[in-house]
Protein backbone atom coordinates (compact mmCIF):
# COMPACT_ATOMS: atom_id res chain seq x y z
CA UNK A 1 0.00 0.00 0.00
CA UNK A 2 0.78 3.69 -0.90
CA UNK A 3 3.08 5.06 2.23
CA UNK A 4 3.43 8.56 3.07
CA UNK A 5 6.97 10.57 2.10
CA UNK A 6 8.27 13.60 4.16
CA UNK A 7 5.73 16.01 2.20
CA UNK A 8 2.42 13.94 3.79
CA UNK A 9 3.49 13.73 7.05
CA UNK A 10 4.22 17.57 7.52
CA UNK A 11 0.93 18.31 5.14
CA UNK A 12 -1.10 16.16 7.44
CA UNK A 13 0.57 17.18 10.58
CA UNK A 14 0.36 20.90 9.96
CA UNK A 15 -3.76 20.27 9.11
CA UNK A 16 -4.11 18.51 12.58
CA UNK A 17 -2.46 21.64 14.29
CA UNK A 18 -4.30 24.05 12.44
CA UNK A 19 -7.76 22.17 13.35
CA UNK A 20 -6.76 22.39 17.21
CA UNK A 21 -6.22 26.16 17.25
CA UNK A 22 -10.16 26.11 15.69
CA UNK A 23 -11.80 23.82 17.87
CA UNK A 24 -10.22 25.75 20.66
CA UNK A 25 -11.49 28.70 19.30
CA UNK A 26 -14.80 27.13 19.23
CA UNK A 27 -14.97 25.46 22.52
CA UNK A 28 -13.79 28.87 24.28
CA UNK A 29 -16.29 30.86 22.28
CA UNK A 30 -14.65 32.95 19.63
CA UNK A 31 -16.27 30.82 16.87
CA UNK A 32 -19.76 30.50 16.70
CA UNK A 33 -21.08 27.00 15.29
CA UNK A 34 -22.10 28.41 12.22
CA UNK A 35 -18.52 29.81 11.66
CA UNK A 36 -17.00 26.60 12.81
CA UNK A 37 -19.03 24.31 10.56
CA UNK A 38 -17.27 24.82 7.47
CA UNK A 39 -13.72 24.26 9.06
CA UNK A 40 -14.99 21.10 11.01
CA UNK A 41 -16.47 20.03 7.73
CA UNK A 42 -12.89 20.13 5.68
CA UNK A 43 -11.79 18.24 8.50
CA UNK A 44 -14.53 14.88 8.37
CA UNK A 45 -16.32 16.23 11.49
CA UNK A 46 -20.21 16.21 11.29
CA UNK A 47 -22.88 17.20 13.78
CA UNK A 48 -25.49 14.25 14.22
CA UNK A 49 -28.60 13.99 16.00
CA UNK A 50 -27.08 13.49 19.42
CA UNK A 51 -23.09 14.20 19.30
CA UNK A 52 -20.22 15.27 16.39
CA UNK A 53 -19.47 12.13 14.35
CA UNK A 54 -15.88 11.78 13.07
CA UNK A 55 -15.24 10.29 9.43
CA UNK A 56 -12.13 8.85 8.97
CA UNK A 57 -10.54 8.57 5.22
CA UNK A 58 -9.48 4.54 3.77
CA UNK A 59 -8.39 5.38 0.81
CA UNK A 60 -9.85 3.23 -1.69
CA UNK A 61 -10.88 0.58 1.52
CA UNK A 62 -7.01 -0.26 2.03
CA UNK A 63 -5.81 -0.95 5.66
CA UNK A 64 -2.96 -2.30 7.15
CA UNK A 65 -3.44 -4.05 10.66
CA UNK A 66 -1.53 -1.44 12.61
CA UNK A 67 -3.71 0.89 11.37
CA UNK A 68 -6.96 -1.29 12.44
CA UNK A 69 -5.48 -1.20 15.74
CA UNK A 70 -4.86 2.49 15.97
CA UNK A 71 -8.95 2.51 14.63
CA UNK A 72 -9.73 0.20 17.60
CA UNK A 73 -7.45 1.89 19.92
CA UNK A 74 -9.35 5.05 19.06
CA UNK A 75 -12.91 3.82 19.23
CA UNK A 76 -11.47 2.00 22.90
CA UNK A 77 -10.21 5.40 24.19
CA UNK A 78 -12.27 8.13 22.60
CA UNK A 79 -15.96 6.85 21.36
CA UNK A 80 -17.90 4.11 22.86
CA UNK A 81 -15.95 1.28 21.98
CA UNK A 82 -17.19 0.66 18.32
CA UNK A 83 -16.84 1.63 14.86
CA UNK A 84 -18.99 2.23 11.91
CA UNK A 85 -17.80 1.17 8.62
CA UNK A 86 -19.78 3.16 5.65
CA UNK A 87 -20.45 2.38 2.09
CA UNK A 88 -17.83 4.91 1.27
CA UNK A 89 -15.33 2.18 2.44
CA UNK A 90 -14.48 5.18 5.17
CA UNK A 91 -15.20 4.45 9.19
CA UNK A 92 -17.22 6.80 11.44
CA UNK A 93 -16.97 7.32 15.10
CA UNK A 94 -20.26 8.29 16.45
CA UNK A 95 -19.69 9.57 20.11
CA UNK A 96 -16.12 11.60 19.69
CA UNK A 97 -16.11 14.32 22.51
CA UNK A 98 -15.08 17.60 20.47
CA UNK A 99 -12.21 18.52 22.73
CA UNK A 100 -10.58 14.89 21.64
CA UNK A 101 -10.88 15.43 18.10
CA UNK A 102 -7.64 17.26 17.35
CA UNK A 103 -5.52 14.36 19.91
CA UNK A 104 -7.49 11.64 17.28
CA UNK A 105 -6.75 13.10 14.43
CA UNK A 106 -2.69 13.68 15.98
CA UNK A 107 -2.82 9.68 16.36
CA UNK A 108 -4.46 8.91 12.92
CA UNK A 109 -1.17 10.97 11.37
CA UNK A 110 0.99 8.45 13.80
CA UNK A 111 -0.30 5.37 11.58
CA UNK A 112 -0.80 7.51 7.77
CA UNK A 113 -4.47 7.97 8.29
CA UNK A 114 -6.62 11.34 8.39
CA UNK A 115 -9.93 12.46 8.13
CA UNK A 116 -9.57 15.60 5.40
CA UNK A 117 -12.12 15.33 1.99
CA UNK A 118 -14.27 13.24 3.92
CA UNK A 119 -17.00 15.63 3.69
CA UNK A 120 -17.72 19.02 1.87
CA UNK A 121 -18.31 20.40 -1.80
CA UNK A 122 -14.90 18.65 -2.90
CA UNK A 123 -13.63 15.32 -4.49
CA UNK A 124 -14.33 12.61 -1.57
CA UNK A 125 -12.88 9.40 -1.11
CA UNK A 126 -11.84 7.61 -4.48
CA UNK A 127 -13.20 4.18 -3.87
CA UNK A 128 -12.16 0.93 -5.57
CA UNK A 129 -13.25 -2.76 -5.56
CA UNK A 130 -12.20 -4.58 -2.30
CA UNK A 131 -10.57 -7.80 -4.36
CA UNK A 132 -8.32 -4.94 -6.08
CA UNK A 133 -5.14 -6.79 -6.52
CA UNK A 134 -6.56 -10.33 -5.50
CA UNK A 135 -9.30 -10.93 -7.84
CA UNK A 136 -8.92 -13.94 -10.40
CA UNK A 137 -11.32 -11.33 -12.81
CA UNK A 138 -8.71 -8.33 -12.47
CA UNK A 139 -7.20 -7.14 -15.47
CA UNK A 140 -4.94 -4.81 -13.41
CA UNK A 141 -4.77 -3.42 -10.00
CA UNK A 142 -6.74 0.07 -9.99
CA UNK A 143 -5.98 1.32 -7.05
CA UNK A 144 -2.49 2.73 -8.00
CA UNK A 145 -4.43 5.33 -10.15
CA UNK A 146 -6.85 5.34 -7.21
CA UNK A 147 -4.08 6.70 -5.21
CA UNK A 148 -2.82 8.88 -8.07
CA UNK A 149 -6.47 10.71 -7.68
CA UNK A 150 -6.50 10.88 -4.56
CA UNK A 151 -3.06 12.60 -4.29
CA UNK A 152 -4.28 14.88 -7.37
CA UNK A 153 -7.43 15.98 -5.64
CA UNK A 154 -6.29 16.77 -1.78
CA UNK A 155 -6.74 20.23 -1.09
CA UNK A 156 -6.87 20.92 -4.78
CA UNK A 157 -7.54 24.56 -5.48
CA UNK A 158 -9.92 24.91 -7.90
CA UNK A 159 -12.22 21.81 -6.76
CA UNK A 160 -12.38 22.67 -3.30
CA UNK A 161 -15.56 24.29 -3.32
CA UNK A 162 -17.53 22.54 -6.31
CA UNK A 163 -21.14 22.95 -6.64
CA UNK A 164 -21.46 19.76 -4.37
CA UNK A 165 -19.88 16.81 -3.30
CA UNK A 166 -18.12 14.88 -6.14
CA UNK A 167 -17.24 10.70 -5.60
CA UNK A 168 -14.94 8.86 -8.07
CA UNK A 169 -14.85 4.96 -8.31
CA UNK A 170 -12.96 2.60 -10.62
CA UNK A 171 -13.04 -1.22 -11.29
CA UNK A 172 -10.15 -3.31 -12.30
CA UNK A 173 -12.12 -6.23 -12.77
CA UNK A 174 -14.90 -7.59 -15.08
CA UNK A 175 -17.10 -7.86 -12.97
CA UNK A 176 -17.85 -4.52 -10.95
CA UNK A 177 -17.31 -4.26 -7.46
CA UNK A 178 -17.17 -0.95 -6.73
CA UNK A 179 -20.61 0.72 -8.12
CA UNK A 180 -18.47 2.49 -10.73
CA UNK A 181 -22.04 3.57 -12.91
CA UNK A 182 -23.10 4.93 -9.41
CA UNK A 183 -20.27 7.25 -8.86
CA UNK A 184 -19.97 11.25 -10.48
CA UNK A 185 -17.22 9.71 -12.40
CA UNK A 186 -16.79 5.88 -12.81
CA UNK A 187 -13.68 4.41 -13.98
CA UNK A 188 -13.62 0.86 -15.44
CA UNK A 189 -9.77 -0.46 -16.39
CA UNK A 190 -10.04 -1.92 -20.66
CA UNK A 191 -7.22 -3.09 -22.91
CA UNK A 192 -7.36 -1.66 -25.85
CA UNK A 193 -7.01 -3.80 -29.22
CA UNK A 194 -3.51 -3.02 -29.48
CA UNK A 195 -3.04 -4.43 -25.79
CA UNK A 196 -2.99 -1.32 -24.15
CA UNK A 197 -4.40 -0.25 -20.74
CA UNK A 198 -6.87 2.54 -20.11
CA UNK A 199 -10.46 3.57 -18.69
CA UNK A 200 -13.73 3.18 -20.12
CA UNK A 201 -15.08 6.42 -18.46
CA UNK A 202 -18.90 6.87 -16.58
CA UNK A 203 -20.26 10.75 -15.68
CA UNK A 204 -23.12 11.36 -14.07
CA UNK A 205 -24.30 8.61 -12.15
CA UNK A 206 -25.61 9.00 -8.50
CA UNK A 207 -28.51 8.27 -6.46
CA UNK A 208 -30.42 11.10 -3.62
CA UNK A 209 -33.72 12.30 -4.60
CA UNK A 210 -33.16 12.23 -8.29
CA UNK A 211 -31.34 8.79 -8.65
CA UNK A 212 -29.26 8.26 -12.48
CA UNK A 213 -27.24 5.31 -13.54
CA UNK A 214 -23.73 7.25 -15.21
CA UNK A 215 -23.83 8.43 -18.98
CA UNK A 216 -20.45 6.26 -21.12
CA UNK A 217 -18.76 9.25 -21.83
CA UNK A 218 -16.00 7.83 -23.55
CA UNK A 219 -15.16 3.74 -24.32
CA UNK A 220 -10.87 4.23 -24.15
CA UNK A 221 -8.78 7.13 -21.92
CA UNK A 222 -5.22 6.13 -22.17
CA UNK A 223 -3.41 5.64 -19.12
CA UNK A 224 -1.64 8.58 -19.38
CA UNK A 225 -4.28 10.94 -19.81
CA UNK A 226 -5.91 9.85 -16.72
CA UNK A 227 -5.69 12.97 -14.60
CA UNK A 228 -6.28 15.40 -17.64
CA UNK A 229 -9.49 13.81 -18.26
CA UNK A 230 -10.77 13.71 -15.10
CA UNK A 231 -9.76 17.43 -14.77
CA UNK A 232 -11.21 18.11 -17.53
CA UNK A 233 -14.41 16.67 -16.72
CA UNK A 234 -14.17 18.35 -12.98
CA UNK A 235 -13.97 21.43 -15.13
CA UNK A 236 -16.51 21.62 -16.99
CA UNK A 237 -18.73 21.05 -14.05
CA UNK A 238 -17.38 23.64 -11.60
CA UNK A 239 -18.21 26.08 -14.29
CA UNK A 240 -21.42 24.70 -15.57
CA UNK A 241 -23.08 22.73 -12.45
CA UNK A 242 -26.22 24.71 -10.76
CA UNK A 243 -24.93 26.73 -7.69
CA UNK A 244 -28.21 27.89 -7.18
CA UNK A 245 -30.07 25.24 -5.64
CA UNK A 246 -28.71 22.04 -3.57
CA UNK A 247 -30.64 19.22 -4.71
CA UNK A 248 -29.91 20.15 -8.51
CA UNK A 249 -26.02 20.78 -8.17
CA UNK A 250 -24.62 17.21 -8.31
CA UNK A 251 -23.24 16.42 -12.11
CA UNK A 252 -25.96 14.14 -12.76
CA UNK A 253 -28.26 16.78 -13.04
CA UNK A 254 -26.15 19.06 -15.62
CA UNK A 255 -25.79 15.67 -17.68
CA UNK A 256 -29.60 15.17 -17.27
CA UNK A 257 -30.12 19.08 -17.94
CA UNK A 258 -27.23 19.65 -20.95
CA UNK A 259 -27.52 16.12 -22.21
CA UNK A 260 -24.83 13.52 -22.98
CA UNK A 261 -23.28 15.44 -26.79
CA UNK A 262 -23.39 18.96 -25.31
CA UNK A 263 -20.91 17.81 -22.22
CA UNK A 264 -18.87 15.82 -24.04
CA UNK A 265 -18.15 18.31 -26.42
CA UNK A 266 -16.92 20.78 -23.34
CA UNK A 267 -14.89 18.03 -21.97
CA UNK A 268 -13.34 16.80 -25.21
CA UNK A 269 -12.42 20.59 -26.10
CA UNK A 270 -11.27 21.05 -22.32
CA UNK A 271 -9.11 17.88 -22.29
CA UNK A 272 -7.43 18.34 -25.55
CA UNK A 273 -6.46 21.90 -24.55
CA UNK A 274 -4.89 20.56 -21.33
CA UNK A 275 -3.69 17.36 -22.33
CA UNK A 276 -0.07 17.56 -23.34
CA UNK A 277 0.77 19.61 -20.04
CA UNK A 278 1.77 19.12 -16.48
CA UNK A 279 -0.92 16.71 -16.09
CA UNK A 280 0.03 13.72 -18.17
CA UNK A 281 0.96 11.11 -16.38
CA UNK A 282 4.36 9.57 -17.70
CA UNK A 283 5.09 5.92 -17.56
CA UNK A 284 7.92 5.68 -15.18
CA UNK A 285 5.39 7.47 -12.64
CA UNK A 286 2.40 5.16 -13.28
CA UNK A 287 4.90 2.28 -12.68
CA UNK A 288 6.18 3.78 -9.27
CA UNK A 289 2.53 3.82 -7.96
CA UNK A 290 2.13 0.68 -9.09
CA UNK A 291 5.12 -0.88 -6.87
CA UNK A 292 3.40 0.44 -3.74
CA UNK A 293 0.64 -2.26 -4.81
CA UNK A 294 2.83 -5.10 -5.55
CA UNK A 295 1.32 -8.67 -4.62
CA UNK A 296 2.73 -9.39 -0.90
CA UNK A 297 5.75 -12.39 -1.35
CA UNK A 298 3.34 -15.36 -1.60
CA UNK A 299 4.99 -18.88 -1.10
CA UNK A 300 3.80 -21.45 -4.18
CA UNK A 301 0.49 -23.75 -3.19
CA UNK A 302 -0.96 -26.75 -4.36
CA UNK A 303 -4.25 -25.11 -6.57
CA UNK A 304 -6.01 -27.69 -4.50
CA UNK A 305 -6.30 -27.53 -0.80
CA UNK A 306 -6.70 -30.95 0.98
CA UNK A 307 -7.16 -29.35 4.11
CA UNK A 308 -10.03 -27.41 3.10
CA UNK A 309 -11.31 -30.03 1.75
CA UNK A 310 -11.03 -31.95 4.49
CA UNK A 311 -12.43 -29.55 6.81
CA UNK A 312 -15.07 -28.81 4.87
CA UNK A 313 -16.52 -33.00 4.60
CA UNK A 314 -16.18 -32.72 8.39
CA UNK A 315 -17.63 -29.52 9.45
CA UNK A 316 -20.65 -28.10 8.01
CA UNK A 317 -20.85 -24.43 9.18
CA UNK A 318 -17.31 -24.15 7.85
CA UNK A 319 -18.61 -25.38 4.54
CA UNK A 320 -21.10 -23.07 4.68
CA UNK A 321 -18.73 -20.25 5.60
CA UNK A 322 -16.95 -21.70 2.57
CA UNK A 323 -19.54 -21.11 -0.11
CA UNK A 324 -20.64 -17.59 0.62
CA UNK A 325 -17.77 -15.77 2.50
CA UNK A 326 -14.39 -16.66 -0.07
CA UNK A 327 -13.69 -15.37 -3.57
CA UNK A 328 -11.30 -16.50 -5.99
CA UNK A 329 -7.40 -15.38 -5.91
CA UNK A 330 -5.50 -15.11 -8.74
CA UNK A 331 -2.97 -16.97 -7.42
CA UNK A 332 -3.35 -20.96 -6.97
CA UNK A 333 -3.89 -22.01 -3.53
CA UNK A 334 -4.76 -18.90 -2.57
CA UNK A 335 -8.40 -16.51 -1.81
CA UNK A 336 -10.16 -13.76 -0.45
CA UNK A 337 -12.13 -14.15 2.96
CA UNK A 338 -15.08 -11.84 3.68
CA UNK A 339 -15.45 -11.10 7.29
CA UNK A 340 -19.13 -10.17 7.22
CA UNK A 341 -20.05 -7.27 9.76
CA UNK A 342 -23.59 -8.72 9.40
CA UNK A 343 -24.42 -11.18 11.73
CA UNK A 344 -27.99 -12.05 12.19
CA UNK A 345 -29.49 -9.27 14.36
CA UNK A 346 -26.70 -7.62 14.38
CA UNK A 347 -25.82 -3.59 13.21
CA UNK A 348 -24.64 -3.50 9.73
CA UNK A 349 -21.18 -2.08 9.26
CA UNK A 350 -20.14 -2.00 13.06
CA UNK A 351 -17.26 -3.49 14.67
CA UNK A 352 -15.79 -3.59 18.36
CA UNK A 353 -12.69 -2.18 19.34
CA UNK A 354 -11.96 -6.07 20.11
CA UNK A 355 -13.20 -7.32 16.97
CA UNK A 356 -10.94 -4.88 15.22
CA UNK A 357 -7.50 -6.01 17.40
CA UNK A 358 -8.79 -9.27 16.54
CA UNK A 359 -9.13 -9.01 12.51
CA UNK A 360 -5.75 -7.36 13.00
CA UNK A 361 -3.82 -10.40 14.83
CA UNK A 362 -5.95 -12.37 12.09
CA UNK A 363 -4.31 -10.37 9.45
CA UNK A 364 -1.13 -10.15 10.63
CA UNK A 365 -1.02 -14.19 11.15
CA UNK A 366 -2.76 -15.23 7.67
CA UNK A 367 -3.25 -12.33 5.44
CA UNK A 368 0.37 -10.59 5.63
CA UNK A 369 -0.98 -7.82 7.44
CA UNK A 370 -2.99 -6.40 4.67
CA UNK A 371 -7.64 -5.91 5.30
CA UNK A 372 -10.15 -4.05 2.74
CA UNK A 373 -13.12 -2.27 3.70
CA UNK A 374 -15.96 -3.37 1.36
CA UNK A 375 -18.45 -0.43 0.21
CA UNK A 376 -21.44 -3.40 1.10
CA UNK A 377 -19.42 -2.72 4.54
CA UNK A 378 -17.46 -5.83 5.25
CA UNK A 379 -13.87 -6.38 5.83
CA UNK A 380 -11.90 -8.23 3.96
CA UNK A 381 -8.60 -10.49 3.91
CA UNK A 382 -7.56 -10.63 0.27
CA UNK A 383 -4.85 -12.81 0.47
CA UNK A 384 -5.46 -15.66 2.41
CA UNK A 385 -3.46 -19.13 2.02
CA UNK A 386 -6.62 -22.16 1.20
CA UNK A 387 -4.87 -24.62 3.68
CA UNK A 388 -5.22 -21.43 6.04
CA UNK A 389 -9.23 -21.03 6.11
CA UNK A 390 -10.20 -23.60 8.46
CA UNK A 391 -7.20 -21.44 11.08
CA UNK A 392 -9.11 -17.94 10.15
CA UNK A 393 -12.18 -19.29 10.43
CA UNK A 394 -12.15 -20.57 13.89
CA UNK A 395 -10.30 -17.06 14.79
CA UNK A 396 -13.21 -15.39 13.72
CA UNK A 397 -15.46 -17.79 15.68
CA UNK A 398 -14.47 -16.69 18.46
CA UNK A 399 -14.52 -13.13 17.65
CA UNK A 400 -17.85 -13.29 16.80
CA UNK A 401 -17.21 -12.76 13.14
CA UNK A 402 -17.88 -16.09 11.52
CA UNK A 403 -21.51 -15.28 10.48
CA UNK A 404 -21.75 -16.65 6.94
CA UNK A 405 -23.78 -14.98 4.87
CA UNK A 406 -21.43 -12.68 2.28
CA UNK A 407 -23.85 -11.85 -0.58
CA UNK A 408 -27.38 -13.25 1.19
CA UNK A 409 -30.57 -12.01 2.21
CA UNK A 410 -29.14 -10.69 5.52
CA UNK A 411 -26.10 -9.38 3.83
CA UNK A 412 -27.75 -5.73 4.19
CA UNK A 413 -26.24 -2.64 3.23
CA UNK A 414 -28.04 -0.11 6.50
CA UNK A 415 -27.58 3.17 7.12
CA UNK A 416 -27.69 4.91 10.59
CA UNK A 417 -30.77 6.56 10.13
CA UNK A 418 -32.58 8.18 13.04
CA UNK A 419 -31.03 6.85 15.48
CA UNK A 420 -27.87 9.30 14.94
CA UNK A 421 -28.47 10.74 11.39
CA UNK A 422 -30.50 14.37 12.18
CA UNK A 423 -31.53 14.15 7.76
CA UNK A 424 -33.29 10.39 8.88
CA UNK A 425 -36.88 10.49 8.57
CA UNK A 426 -37.24 7.31 9.61
CA UNK A 427 -35.26 4.85 11.90
CA UNK A 428 -32.86 1.86 9.01
CA UNK A 429 -31.26 -0.24 11.67
CA UNK A 430 -34.67 -1.98 13.56
CA UNK A 431 -35.73 -2.66 10.73
CA UNK A 432 -32.74 -4.11 9.25
CA UNK A 433 -32.31 -6.72 12.56
CA UNK A 434 -35.88 -7.49 12.05
CA UNK A 435 -35.61 -8.55 8.26
CA UNK A 436 -32.33 -10.44 9.56
CA UNK A 437 -33.99 -12.22 12.19
CA UNK A 438 -37.10 -13.21 10.14
CA UNK A 439 -35.10 -14.25 7.19
CA UNK A 440 -31.70 -15.28 8.89
CA UNK A 441 -31.72 -18.85 9.48
CA UNK A 442 -29.03 -21.12 7.32
CA UNK A 443 -31.71 -23.16 6.02
CA UNK A 444 -33.98 -20.56 4.46
CA UNK A 445 -31.02 -17.85 3.18
CA UNK A 446 -29.32 -20.65 1.36
CA UNK A 447 -32.80 -21.29 -0.51
CA UNK A 448 -33.19 -17.69 -1.33
CA UNK A 449 -29.21 -17.52 -2.44
CA UNK A 450 -27.61 -13.69 -3.62
CA UNK A 451 -30.38 -11.35 -2.48
CA UNK A 452 -29.18 -7.50 -2.23
CA UNK A 453 -31.66 -5.61 0.15
CA UNK A 454 -30.56 -1.93 0.99
CA UNK A 455 -31.96 0.34 3.57
CA UNK A 456 -31.84 4.14 3.44
CA UNK A 457 -33.46 6.40 6.25
CA UNK A 458 -34.06 9.22 4.04
CA UNK A 459 -33.75 10.08 0.68
CA UNK A 460 -30.01 10.79 0.71
CA UNK A 461 -29.84 7.37 -0.07
CA UNK A 462 -26.76 6.72 1.89
CA UNK A 463 -28.24 3.04 2.34
CA UNK A 464 -28.33 2.73 -1.53
CA UNK A 465 -31.63 1.55 -1.24
CA UNK A 466 -32.32 2.71 -5.13
CA UNK A 467 -30.12 0.17 -6.40
CA UNK A 468 -30.95 -3.06 -3.71
CA UNK A 469 -32.53 -5.67 -5.22
CA UNK A 470 -35.21 -4.66 -2.51
CA UNK A 471 -34.60 -1.15 -1.33
CA UNK A 472 -36.35 0.29 1.35
CA UNK A 473 -36.59 3.91 2.11
CA UNK A 474 -37.72 5.75 5.10
CA UNK A 475 -39.84 8.55 4.82
CA UNK A 476 -42.35 10.64 6.96
CA UNK A 477 -45.77 10.40 7.08
CA UNK A 478 -47.31 13.34 9.54
CA UNK A 479 -44.69 12.65 12.15
CA UNK A 480 -45.11 8.82 11.72
CA UNK A 481 -42.22 6.16 10.01
CA UNK A 482 -43.52 4.77 6.65
CA UNK A 483 -41.39 2.74 4.33
CA UNK A 484 -41.13 2.60 0.94
CA UNK A 485 -40.36 -0.19 -1.14
CA UNK A 486 -38.23 -0.13 -4.97
CA UNK A 487 -37.35 -3.62 -6.24
CA UNK A 488 -35.32 -4.46 -9.50
CA UNK A 489 -32.31 -1.74 -8.39
CA UNK A 490 -28.69 -3.33 -9.40
CA UNK A 491 -25.14 -1.62 -9.04
CA UNK A 492 -23.22 -3.94 -10.87
CA UNK A 493 -22.09 -3.65 -14.82
CA UNK A 494 -26.27 -3.77 -15.38
CA UNK A 495 -26.65 -1.32 -13.12
CA UNK A 496 -30.63 -0.05 -13.02
CA UNK A 497 -32.43 2.00 -10.47
CA UNK A 498 -35.31 -0.05 -8.95
CA UNK A 499 -39.05 1.16 -9.21
CA UNK A 500 -40.87 2.25 -6.62
CA UNK A 501 -44.04 -0.59 -5.80
CA UNK A 502 -46.85 0.80 -4.41
CA UNK A 503 -47.90 2.55 -1.24
CA UNK A 504 -45.35 2.62 1.01
CA UNK A 505 -45.78 0.70 4.56
CA UNK A 506 -45.34 1.27 8.31
CA UNK A 507 -43.03 0.18 10.57
CA UNK A 508 -45.10 -2.96 11.89
CA UNK A 509 -45.82 -4.02 8.07
CA UNK A 510 -42.83 -3.64 5.89
CA UNK A 511 -40.89 -6.62 7.23
CA UNK A 512 -43.99 -8.51 6.35
CA UNK A 513 -43.79 -7.13 3.03
CA UNK A 514 -39.85 -8.07 1.74
CA UNK A 515 -40.81 -11.54 2.98
CA UNK A 516 -43.90 -11.61 0.71
CA UNK A 517 -41.33 -10.39 -1.87
CA UNK A 518 -39.16 -12.92 -1.01
CA UNK A 519 -41.48 -15.65 -1.58
CA UNK A 520 -43.27 -14.79 -4.57
CA UNK A 521 -39.78 -14.85 -6.07
CA UNK A 522 -39.26 -18.44 -4.65
CA UNK A 523 -42.05 -19.70 -6.14
CA UNK A 524 -41.88 -17.79 -9.17
CA UNK A 525 -37.80 -18.80 -9.81
CA UNK A 526 -37.69 -21.45 -13.04
CA UNK A 527 -35.00 -23.17 -11.30
CA UNK A 528 -33.32 -23.00 -7.73
CA UNK A 529 -30.65 -21.24 -9.27
CA UNK A 530 -32.05 -18.72 -11.34
CA UNK A 531 -31.49 -15.54 -8.64
CA UNK A 532 -33.81 -13.11 -7.47
CA UNK A 533 -32.40 -10.24 -10.06
CA UNK A 534 -32.78 -12.67 -13.00
CA UNK A 535 -36.28 -13.43 -11.75
CA UNK A 536 -37.21 -10.19 -11.53
CA UNK A 537 -36.20 -8.83 -15.01
CA UNK A 538 -38.26 -11.36 -16.51
CA UNK A 539 -41.42 -11.19 -14.55
CA UNK A 540 -41.72 -7.65 -13.93
CA UNK A 541 -43.16 -6.08 -10.95
CA UNK A 542 -46.73 -7.12 -11.79
CA UNK A 543 -46.69 -10.55 -9.59
CA UNK A 544 -44.77 -8.72 -6.40
CA UNK A 545 -47.50 -5.87 -6.75
CA UNK A 546 -50.40 -8.12 -6.68
CA UNK A 547 -48.94 -9.74 -3.89
CA UNK A 548 -48.31 -6.56 -1.67
CA UNK A 549 -51.62 -4.67 -2.46
CA UNK A 550 -53.63 -7.56 -4.71
CA UNK A 551 -55.39 -7.56 -8.13
CA UNK A 552 -56.53 -4.50 -9.34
Amino acid sequence: MYVYDDFDHAFVSARVAQFRDQVERRLSGELSEEQFRPLRLMNGVYLQLHAYMLRIAIPYGTLNSRQMRKLAHIGRTYDRGFGHFTTRQNLQFNWPALKDIPDILAELAEVQMHAIQTSGNCVRNVTADHFAGAAADELVDPRAYAEILRQWSSLHPEFSYLPRKFKIAISGATHDRAAIRLHDIGLQVVKSEAGEIGFSVFVGGGMGRTPFTAWHLRDFLAEGDLLAYVEAILRVYNLYGRRDNKFKARIKILMHEAGLDAVKAQVEEEFERIREGELRLPEGEIERYKRFFALPDLARRPAVSEEQQRWVKADPAFAAWISTNINPHKLAGYASVTISLKPIGGVAGDATAEQMDRVADIADAYAHGEIRVSHEQNLILPHVARDDLKSVYDELVAAGLATANAGLVTDMIVCPGLDYCALANARSIPIAQRISERLGAAERQAEIGPLQIKISGCINACGHHHVGHIGILGVDRKGVEYYQLTLGGSADENAAVGGIVGPSFDENEIVDAVETVVDVYLRSRLRPDETFIAAYRRLGETPFKEALYGAD
